[in-house]
């Protein structure tokens, strides 16, 4: 391995000449990257552009560069571009080939990760809703439904990204071929159903890699396809011994430094040492080693769109992610930088020699006076024509992917006795003609509740949110949300349910709207104007559990027991004058206010109620 570097050597390492190095493939010789003929050092930064409104592109790629990134390692969301089967839509922030030449026109190379599973503390690691509508369908397997389904995605992805690959001028340096497949199985079959996949789409003309924990690089590595290693802070020396002595004839490269943490709703926001990391990056770019910092930014998981961990371990339990995907990455959310950026850029420059451009000019914030949203209407008015089942069925089963979705019976009293939901998926709320009378959480292992029900004919209604599709861990398989088992009433079984299918995509149909008081659950409406667009956070700290519209752009998850208590409000998604804020609550909230400010609002929660 290279320990020191000529000036010279450096320059072509770091890659900041576009001229030189524009279009030009990097490929492999031995345990050196190669472009132009010189060794190579990959510096990259991961940055999710689905998570990033498309007007904001070009500014974070930017900040890429003025950091001293030469790369940007990227997801694509599978459940975003095909939304139903064959269905696909790669317009407005779904545009992969319009992002990838920002990319190029900033220098950047581009390594493009696919899928078609990404885990990335996303919906279902990326996979879309309708495929767990099928029961027989094993997603991550040689199953010919699933693996037809990918091939379809493979195939229409490929027509957006293949002419962008460098060995046809583009910046797409290297592909990824599933990912971190080695702690979910190894089935060695299987990932080469997806190697082909990815090179019959196009997508396999310059360095295809797998990315795993150094543990799991055994399971699922493939003859040929470069292997890189992920790791936590203060993981790295161990991790390149154990990458080298598996693959001791190849680059040393990490996939993925874990340069921060995602937050789980109930926990404390995540803080991470950045000076541990900024020692531990100049060890690894001082010995030739290529970097893929994972994030650059995180960004926001918009609308229903975060994930949730739920792993084998008995002690375990599901735990969803919160909307922002913060990250504690050198960018915030909102595409600021923190004093890491500035850490990172030193490390980068003293390591490679090269004063990296300026940042960009900075982005406007703003704060709004608090706002009263003084109009509410009732869930209860607002239901759609219902669906009637002998016992409930998962949301998928009625062609819903996202939001909620109301279960609806008559019982008869009088009785007393458990109300048993089986494992919901995932936060039930449960009333008794109209009235909440309790509800079960999936994140406490919760599957039933006491009821007591009066004599004569009542209405039994279980409001369900699918609060995040597992996205890593072995329960990821299982994707059915809504309810998904028998409901009994003190031991027996209930039939002849209505389903109310509420996948929340817009407010624009909602009616009923009343200065009143409005029993929960409601939706809740305000506004603010403005004169000047600029972003803001949304202070949601008076609201229970639910979401917020602006503007109709869904802004993602309220839920009181934080650590989140705002919402990133880019300003492309603001008008000048008068904006429309409508949040959706369970519960009443005591005064429906919200303000805009300039900093996100975080705190620890409350042990009693995270537990």
């Amino acid at each position: 391995m290279i320990r020191t570097l000529t000036t010279a050597c450096m320059l072509a390492w770091a890659g900041t000449s576009t001229a030189a190095f524009a279009n030009t493939p990097i490929t492999i010789e031995g345990a050196h990257f190669i472009r132009a003929g010189k060794p190579h050092q990959i510096i990259s930064g991961s940055m999710d552009f689905q998570r990033i409104p498309r007007a904001y592109w070009q500014d974070r790629l930017q900040k890429a560069r003025a950091m001293g990134l030469n790369a940007i390692t990227t997801y694509v969301f599978w459940n975003l571009v095909e939304p139903r089967p064959g269905q696909f839509d790669f317009s407005g922030d779904n545009d992969v080939a319009a992002f990838v030449r920002m990319a190029q026109a900033q220098g950047l190379d581009v390594i493009l990760r696919p899928g078609p599973y990404v885990c990335a503390e996303w919906e279902a690691g990326g996979f879309p809703a309708w495929l767990f509508a099928d029961p027989h369908l094993h997603v991550r397997t040689q199953d010919p439904k699933y693996l037809q389904a990918v091939e379809r995605y493979f195939q229409r992805l490929g027509k957006e990204v293949s002419p962008l690959m460098a060995a046809h001028g583009g910046p797409i340096v290297a592909v990824q071929v599933e990912n971190e497949y080695g702690s979910y199985g190894d089935d060695r079959v299987y990932m080469e159903d997806i190697h082909q996949a990815v090179v019959r789409a196009g997508m396999g003309t310059n360095i295809l890699f797998t990315s795993d924990g150094a543990l799991e690089l055994r399971n699922d590595t493939l003859p040929g396809v470069l292997a890189v290693v992920n790791f936590n802070t203060g993981e790295a020396k161990i991790a390149f011994k154990t990458l080298a002595a598996f693959r001791p004839d190849q680059p040393r490269m990490a996939g993925e430094y874990w340069a921060g943490w995602f937050d789980h709703w109930g926990e404390p926001h995540a803080h991470t040492d950045a000076n541990v990391q900024a020692k531990e990056l100049a060890w690894m770019l001082g010995q030739g080693y290529s970097v893929n910092l994972f994030m650059f930014e995180g960004g926001t998981s918009f609308g229903f769109m975060n994930g949730a961990n739920f792993q084998s371990n008995p002690n375990d339990h599901y735990a969803p992610q919160t909307t922002s995907y913060d990250y504690d990455a050198p960018l915030d959310e909102a595409g600021r930088p923190k004093p890491k950026f500035a850490m990172f850029r030193d490390v980068i420059t003293k390591a490679t020699g090269i004063t990296p451009p300026p940042l960009p000019a900075p982005t406007s914030f703003m704060d709004v006076p608090a706002f009263t949203l003084g109009e509410s209407a009732s869930l209860w008015d607002n239901l759609p024509a219902p669906i009637s089942v002998d016992q409930p069925q998962p949301m998928e089963q009625f062609g819903q992917a996202y939001g909620y979705i109301l279960y609806r019976t008559q019982v008869s009293g009088a009785a007393q006795g458990q109300l048993y939901l089986g494992e919901v998926r995932d936060y039930a709320s449960v009333y008794l003609d109209h009235k909440l009378i309790g509800t079960v959480d999936r994140r406490l292992k919760q599957v039933s509740l006491p009821v007591t029900v009066n004599a004569g004919e009542h209405t039994l209604d279980v409001l369900v949110e699918n609060t995040g599709r597992i996205n890593y861990g072995p329960h990821l398989a299982d994707g059915r949300a809504g309810l998904v088992d028998p409901v009994l009433l003190d031991g027996k079984e209930l039939h002849g349910w209505q389903v109310y299918p509420l996948p929340m995509t817009s407010p624009d149909a909602i009616h009923g709207w009343t200065t009143q008081p409005v029993d929960e659950p409601a939706f809740h409406r305000g506004h603010f104007s403005t004169t000047s667009l600029a972003d803001t956070f949304l202070d949601v700290a008076a609201f229970g559990k639910g979401f917020a519209w602006v503007n109709g752009h869904n802004l993602g998850r309220i839920w009181d027991i934080g650590p989140q208590r705002s919402l990133y409000v880019p300003a492309p998604w603001l008008q000048h004058g008068d904006n429309t804020v409508v949040v959706f609550d369970l519960r009443a909230p005591s005064q429906a206010v919200a303000r805009g400010v300039m900093q996100p609002i975080w705190y620890v929660p409350d042990v009693k109620t995270a537990e």
